[in-house]
């Protein structure tokens, strides 16, 4: 995790493993229009599978989706506490969600190791940012923002996660929560177009 702060403000960057296994799971169920706010898809890409067979019964794909972006709500309103615990075999926390759980004993294995080769990648990612300074950019921010409106901060925290997607954008979460590519951060124009804003309210 990388934390950038200074008198009354703090912005925090970080990824997270239950919400990369969700990401997961909606790609490999072709869960394309899934979600608030609606996310690109995970890189690199994950392949997807029919999942009607396993969820017919119980409500079919359209009950996946509604019982994804219920657990995708409260993964994002809970974050960086995980929402239910993700207990194999059973995942008994999904007992409300049948088709999730399905899909969580079908394809948990799978997830949790794609998740965890992107949280090593994230920390090299970091390893190398905080070698290279890159993450100065957050200060200068807030800064370039006290100097414009000649005060001092307004207290504010603003969390940023970073995921793997594919499209090297942002989306912002009221009050204080983005969701990032992980790639953004190597495009310091493009990202301050999108965070700049944020801070600016804020701030």
């Amino acid at each position: 995790m990388h934390e950038s702060g200074g008198p009354g403000w703090r912005i925090t960057m970080d990824t997270s493993g239950p919400m990369l296994i969700a990401l997961y799971l909606r790609d490999i169920a072709g869960l394309d229009d899934a979600g608030t706010p609606l996310l690109s898809h995970a890189a690199p890409k994950v392949r997807h599978a029919d999942h009607s067979h396993l969820t017919s019964d119980v409500g079919g794909i359209q009950a996946l989706k509604t019982e994804w972006e219920a657990w995708w709500e409260s993964l994002v309103k809970s974050y960086p506490k995980p929402a239910s615990e993700l207990a194999p075999p059973s995942f008994k926390a999904f007992g409300n969600s049948p088709a999730l759980q399905r899909v969580l004993q079908a394809h948990f294995g799978s997830a949790l190791g794609w998740a965890t080769d992107r949280i090593d990648e994230y920390a090299d990612l970091e390893a190398a940012r905080e070698a290279n300074g890159v993450t100065h950019v957050l200060n200068e921010m807030v800064e370039d923002r006290l100097l414009e409106v000649g005060r001092s901060s307004r207290d504010f925290e603003l969390t940023i996660i970073e995921l793997p997607l594919n499209e090297p954008r942002a989306w912002y979460l009221e009050p204080n929560t983005m969701i990032m590519s992980h790639r953004l951060l190597s495009e310091p124009d493009v990202f301050r177009s999108y965070v700049q804003p944020v801070v600016e309210l804020l701030a």
